[in-house]
C-alpha cells in the first residue's frame, strides 16, 4: 500500500507491547499533524456486520420513493431522515446524493431556554419499511464508538496529555452516523458528490463501498485521491480537535466527485462527537509539539468555535436550508 496518497495505520498494534503503542502513537500524531486523514485496518470490525451494513444500505436506497420521503428530514426540526438527492448544500451549492441521517436516539428539548444547539436533540426518523435498518446501525454505531474512543485516548497520550484528557471532557457523544448514495452523473467535468469542507466536530470513520473511488483529500493545495482500501476505514479529524490543540492537529479539506453513469456509490461515515455542550480546553501540549502548532484556521466564513453544538449547529443550517427555514426561522434570521 506505499503507492496510497494517505498514511496507512494498524489498529491491532494498541494490542501489542509497550513499543507497539509507542509507535501507534507516533504514526498516530504524525499523520494528524502532517495530513489529517490516514486509513486504519486492524480495527476487528465483523466482517458479517460489514455485509450486512453494505446490504441493508442497498436496500434502503431500493425503497419506492414514497417510503424513503416518508421520513424526509424536512420533517424533523433535529436533521434526522432522509434526504433526497440535491437536497443538501456545501459552500452553497448543490452536492448529489442521497442519504438517511441517524443520531443518538433521544427525546426533543423542549425548555425555550435551552441553548440553540439543543435543537440537534431528538428522535431519528426510521423508514417502516425496513425494520432491520436501526437494528444494524446501533450495531454498527456501537463497534465503531469502541473504537473511536480508544483512538482518542491514544491521541491524547500521544499529545502528551493523560489517557483519559477527550473522555473527561466529552460528556455523552452526539454521534451521526449518515449512509449515503452517490448516483453516478454523466457530465463531462467532475461533479459534485459532496463540496470542499472540514468535519466540524472531533473524529470520522469512513466505510466505502469496496472498489468504488471518489474522496479526494487536500494536500498541499491540490486534490489527491484517496481510494477505498479493503479492511480499512478512512479517518479524519475535524475542526474541534484543531480547536483543542491549537492548530497542532489539522483538520483537512476534503470532498467526493460523483461516479460516472452508470455506476453509483455507497459510503458510510460516522463522526464521533462529544455532548453538544462540551468543550475542549486547549491541551498543554510538550515543548517541542506546541513549537508547531499552527492556530486554529482563521476563516471569518468558517469559524471555528470551542463548543461543539456551535459547530455542529453552524453546519446544519448551512447544509440543510429547507429544514432551517421550516423549524429554524428566528436562527436564520439572528445569523444574518
Amino acid at each position: 500500500m506505499s503507492d496510497l496518497s494517505l498514511p496507512v495505520l494498524d489498529f491491532s498494534q494498541l494490542d501489542g507491547d509497550a513499543a507497539a503503542v509507542a509507535r501507534f502513537q507516533r504514526d498516530l500524531r504524525a499523520a494528524t499533524h502532517d495530513v489529517g486523514f490516514f486509513y486504519l485496518t486492524g480495527t476487528g470490525i465483523p466482517a458479517g456486520l460489514e455485509e450486512r451494513l453494505h446490504q441493508v444500505a442497498r436496500e434502503f436506497f431500493e425503497l419506492p420513493e414514497a417510503d424513503k420521503l416518508a421520513i424526509e428530514n424536512v420533517n424533523s426540526p433535529h436533521f434526522r431522515g432522509y434526504t433526497r438527492i440535491g437536497g443538501e448544500l456545501t459552500q452553497g451549492r448543490v452536492d448529489w446524493r442521497e442519504q438517511i441521517d441517524i443520531g443518538p436516539e433521544r427525546p426533543a428539548v423542549a425548555d425555550p431556554s435551552a441553548p440553540d444547539y439543543a435543537r440537534l436533540i431528538g428522535p431519528n426518523l426510521w423508514p417502516a419499511a425496513q425494520p432491520e435498518l436501526q437494528e444494524v446501525a446501533d450495531a454498527w454505531v456501537a463497534h465503531l464508538s469502541t473504537v473511536a474512543r480508544r483512538l482518542l485516548r491514544a491521541w491524547a497520550e500521544a499529545l502528551g496529555a493523560p489517557a483519559s484528557y477527550f473522555e473527561d471532557h466529552f460528556g455523552e457523544p452526539q454521534t451521526l452516523l449518515k449512509i449515503v448514495r452517490y448516483p453516478g452523473k454523466d457530465d463531462p467535468a467532475p461533479s459534485q458528490g459532496v463540496g470542499a469542507h472540514k468535519d466540524s466536530g472531533a473524529l470520522t470513520l469512513l466505510w466505502v463501498e469496496p472498489g468504488k473511488g471518489g474522496l479526494q483529500v487536500e494536500r498541499n493545495g491540490e486534490w489527491v485521491d484517496a481510494p477505498p482500501v479493503p479492511g480499512a476505514f478512512v479517518v479524519n479529524i475535524g475542526e474541534l480537535l484543531e480547536h483543542a490543540t491549537d492548530g497542532y492537529l489539522m483538520a483537512t479539506n476534503h470532498r467526493v466527485v460523483s461516479p460516472r453513469y452508470p455506476n453509483d456509490r455507497i459510503s458510510v461515515p460516522f463522526f464521533f462527537n462529544p455532548a453538544l455542550e462540551a468543550t475542549f480546553p486547549l491541551i498543554d501540549l510538550p515543548a517541542e509539539l506546541a513549537a508547531e502548532a499552527r492556530g486554529v484556521t482563521k476563516d471569518p466564513g468558517n469559524p471555528i468555535y470551542g463548543v461543539h453544538g456551535d459547530n455542529a449547529l453552524k453546519s446544519r443550517l448551512r447544509a440543510h436550508p429547507d429544514v432551517a427555514e421550516r423549524w429554524h426561522a428566528d436562527l436564520l434570521a439572528a445569523r444574518r
